[in-house]
C-alpha cells in the first residue's frame, strides 16, 4: 500500500525550476545544450556585393578583363612604351587623346593598367553614358564615373586613385577621318585645376591606332542634335560589316606611349588658381601629346602591323 503524500511545499516548484535552469546552463557551458536565451542568427544578405560608391565592381571588372583580353592581345596587339611612368601608388590624373566613333582607347588604357600594374583605374566620361539604360550600369560597373570636378577630386585627393580623362571630350571621337590625330582644344583646362587642387601629377598619354579602329566617314549632325547625341556617325566598319560594324572595331595595332609626369609647384586645396596659369599648362600638355603623336606616326610603318 502506497504511503500517502503530504501537502507539497510552495517552494518545491521554484526549486525545481531553479535546478532545471542550472542544469541547462551547465549543459550550455559544456556544449551539450542550448543557450538560456536563444539568439537568432542574422540571415546572410544575398544582395551584398563588391560594388563601391561609384558603382564599380571588381568582380565585374574581372569578367570584363577576361572577355577583353583576347581583343587587347590578339586583335589590337597593344604595345606600351613608358608604362613604368604611371605611379604604382597614390593618386594621378591620366590625360589622353581620344578617338574612334565608338572610342576604343579607354578600354585599352584601363585594361593595360589594371593587368600590368594591378591598380584599378576610373574613367571620367560625359553624363550622357550614365543616363543610358543598361549601358549606364555596365559603364559604371567597369569604372566609369561622371566627369564632374568634385568626383575627380574625391577619387584623386581622398581615395588616391588613378583617374583617366579625355579633355577633348566628344570632339575627339566625333571628328572626321581626314582630321585624324589632330587634337581638338582641351576645353578650359579644368583637368589642370583638378590636379592642382588634388595635389597629384598629370600623366600625359598618346595613343596611336584608335583612329583607324573605327573611322568616321560622315556625321549626321542634324539627326544627332534632334535625338540629343553629340554626333551620329557613318563608319567604315558599318560599310564593311553591316550592322555588326556598329560595335566591332577594325584590327588596327595600338601603340600607347606614356610621357613624363607633370607636377605643379602650388599648394593643393586652394580656393582659386591663376586662370592664365591653368590655360598655359593645359596648352603645354596638349602640345606634348600632339608632338608625341606626330613622332609615333612618323615611325609607324603600317596601320595594321605597327
Amino acid at each position: 500500500m502506497a504511503e500517502p503524500r503530504g501537502p507539497r511545499s510552495p517552494f518545491a516548484s521554484v526549486q525545481a525550476n531553479l535546478a532545471a535552469a542550472a542544469e541547462a546552463a551547465a549543459d550550455a557551458v559544456r556544449g551539450k545544450g542550448t543557450s538560456l536565451v536563444p539568439v537568432p542568427k542574422e540571415p546572410e544578405d544575398p544582395r551584398r556585393s563588391d560594388v563601391d560608391e561609384w558603382g564599380r565592381s571588381e568582380q565585374f571588372r574581372s569578367l570584363t578583363r577576361q572577355a577583353y583580353d583576347p581583343v587587347y592581345k590578339h586583335w589590337h596587339r597593344v604595345e606600351w612604351d613608358g608604362l613604368e611612368k604611371i605611379p604604382t601608388d597614390g593618386g594621378a590624373l591620366l590625360v589622353s587623346n581620344h578617338a574612334a566613333a565608338i572610342p576604343s582607347d579607354a578600354p585599352a588604357i584601363m585594361h593595360g593598367i589594371e593587368t600590368e600594374l594591378g591598380r584599378p583605374c576610373y574613367g571620367l566620361a560625359d553624363h550622357l553614358f550614365k543616363g543610358m539604360p543598361v549601358v549606364g550600369t555596365l559603364w559604371a560597373r567597369n569604372g566609369g564615373v561622371v566627369a564632374h570636378p568634385d568626383n575627380a577630386y574625391r577619387l584623386l585627393r581622398q581615395q588616391k586613385q588613378l583617374v583617366l580623362v579625355f579633355p577633348e571630350g566628344s570632339k575627339g571621337p566625333g571628328k572626321p577621318f581626314d582630321q585624324r590625330y589632330q587634337l581638338r582644344r582641351f576645353g578650359r583646362g579644368g583637368f589642370i585645376e583638378i590636379a592642382m587642387r588634388a595635389g597629384v601629377p598629370i600623366v600625359p598619354i598618346a595613343v596611336v591606332g584608335a583612329e583607324e579602329s573605327m573611322p568616321m566617314l560622315h556625321n549626321f549632325s542634324r539627326l544627332a542634335k534632334a535625338v540629343g547625341l553629340p554626333y551620329l556617325p557613318l563608319t567604315a566598319n558599318q560599310l564593311l560589316m553591316g550592322p555588326l560594324g556598329t560595335f566591332v572595331h577594325l584590327p588596327a595595332k595600338f601603340q600607347i606611349k606614356v610621357l613624363d609626369p607633370v607636377t605643379f609647384d602650388v599648394e593643393p586645396d586652394q580656393h582659386r588658381y591663376s586662370r592664365s596659369r591653368i590655360m598655359d599648362e593645359s596648352e603645354a600638355v596638349r602640345d606634348r601629346i600632339q608632338s608625341a603623336l606626330w613622332d609615333m606616326l612618323r615611325r609607324r610603318r603600317s596601320v595594321w602591323f605597327g
